[in-house]
């Protein structure tokens, strides 16, 4: 039996897009479209995974009016969902977008969660481990969460012999190194943060992912938006160089590369840069699309083959 992909998302959200004709200050915008659906970074990750034909089982937690909304767009998108409950709601994020990429994001910084739903949702973790391949930790942690939750399943996870992928920022990063992810997958932002310096410069780049394994992971990849991403791994250092596209609406891109990262790892017998090429690609393809929408495998494909790798 196929092992699962499984995606924690501790801060999962409602995200509402708002299409505008142009975002400008001080003067008057006109709205296209507004959409809404399930979001959070592990929510859209499975939603890629599983349109990539993985099999992929989301886990959240949810309650309340807001959480019956939630799990409603969940189903809407197809995307297995294990909800654990909690007394709270589910927090609304915003952002809004113009025909030239341009985004403004305004998030809420979610629930509180208690004591007991925190440990309900390492348990239900924990019980999934078993038929679980990777573990992907996505997000940020909501208040009333432990800095350190994220170590801790990292090491559980491995404990058990599933692979692991992090993507957060902050404290939960840090600590979460920490654990020794088999992937750490940050975006130059938070990676400027966990090292509190700027990184401007080509080698800056090359410096930070060499320091990001220092730090713990056997796999680092920083994404770097249109200008695609390094990864330092055991096998050396790579840059990855998407086509020059119009990108019409960044927000998930960073999602849609962890989930291609993920799986190409797990169709190309573990080919860490060609795996790179994929997850560049869909981040890429999924930017090019209007809204929060993800490219397909189909669309991908186009991309990856104007990808370029080149080793350092």
């Amino acid at each position: 039996m196929e092992k699962l992909v499984l995606t924690l998302t501790v801060n999962p959200a409602i995200d509402q897009i708002f299409v505008t004709d142009r975002l400008v200050f001080d003067d008057r915008s006109y709205l296209e479209s507004r959409t809404e659906q399930a979001g959070g970074r592990g929510i859209n990750a499975a939603y890629v995974l599983n349109r990539f034909g993985v099999p992929t089982l989301a886990i959240a937690p949810s309650g309340g009016s807001t959480g019956e909304r939630f799990e409603r767009l969940v189903r809407e998108r197809a995307i297995p969902l294990e909800v654990v409950p909690v007394a709270a709601g589910v927090r609304t994020n915003y952002a809004i977008t113009d025909r030239h990429g341009l985004t403004v994001k305004l998030d809420e910084r979610g629930p509180r969660l208690k004591p007991h739903e925190v440990e309900a949702i390492v348990q239900a973790v924990e019980e999934r481990l078993d038929s679980a391949e990777w573990l992907l930790l996505c997000g940020s942690l909501p208040p009333g969460v432990p800095q350190d939750l994220y170590r801790k399943l990292i090491e559980k996870a491995r404990a058990r012999g599933v692979k692991t992928l992090l993507d957060t920022a902050g404290r939960p990063l840090q600590e979460g190194l920490e654990g020794a992810p088999t992937v750490v997958a940050p975006n130059q932002t938070e990676t400027e943060e966990l090292l509190n310096r700027a990184l401007i410069m080509r080698t800056h780049f090359l410096e930070a992912a060499r320091r990001l394994r220092q730090m713990g992971a056997e796999i680092a990849i920083v994404s770097l938006g249109g200008r695609g991403a390094v990864v330092a791994f055991d096998g050396g250092l790579v840059e990855v160089l998407p086509p020059r596209v119009e990108a019409v609406c960044p927000i998930g891109a960073g999602d849609a590369l962890d989930a291609a990262f993920v799986w190409a790892l797990m169709r190309n017998g573990g080919d860490v840069a060609d795996a790179a090429r994929w997850a560049v690609a869909a981040g890429t393809a999924s930017a090019m699309l209007p809204g929060l929408n993800f490219a397909d495998l189909a669309q991908t494909q186009k991309v990856y083959e104007e990808t370029e790798v080149r080793w350092v």
